[in-house]
């Protein structure tokens, strides 16, 4: 068996973002040589999330929003804000949309059903943040 690891970085300008990676993960399953098996696409901060879903602005800015609702910003609306930090909401929408994806690879390339596409969800940003790309198979 076959494994390769890789590590993205991202640093979004703003807070909130939503990034297609698709491209770079793919480059990744290239790059292993492995045909046949799974590849892990992990964020590898508790602020920030990787999903799979449409490459389509409004949704993204649907996804945004609806995060927004569900987990609002705000110094004083959370007790993981009083040790400093701001980030609170952060945490919150990282759960909502998820962790990480476990995608199959089918003769070298990513085994994706129409119009499923990669994203790295940020939620605390402005700094830079890690991905990891773990695949293995043969």
């Amino acid at each position: 068996m076959k494994t390769h690891t890789e590590y993205l970085w991202i640093n979004t300008e703003d807070r909130y973002a939503i990034v297609r990676i698709t491209d770079e993960v793919e480059a990744a399953v290239r790059k292993s040589g492995v045909k046949e098996g799974l590849c892990l696409v992990n964020a590898m901060h508790i602020t920030a999330s990787v999903f799979i879903n449409d490459n389509e602005s409004g949704l993204h800015e649907d996804f945004l929003k609806w995060t927004e609702k569900l987990a609002p910003y705000g110094k004083d609306k959370y007790r993981h804000n009083l040790t400093g930090e701001d980030n609170g909401d952060a945490h919150l929408k990282r759960t909502i949309l998820g962790r990480e994806v476990v995608c199959a690879i089918t003769n070298g390339k990513l085994d994706f059903g129409p119009w499923e596409q990669i994203f790295y969800g940020e939620f605390d940003g402005r700094r830079k943040k890690r991905i990891l790309v773990k695949i293995i198979g043969e």
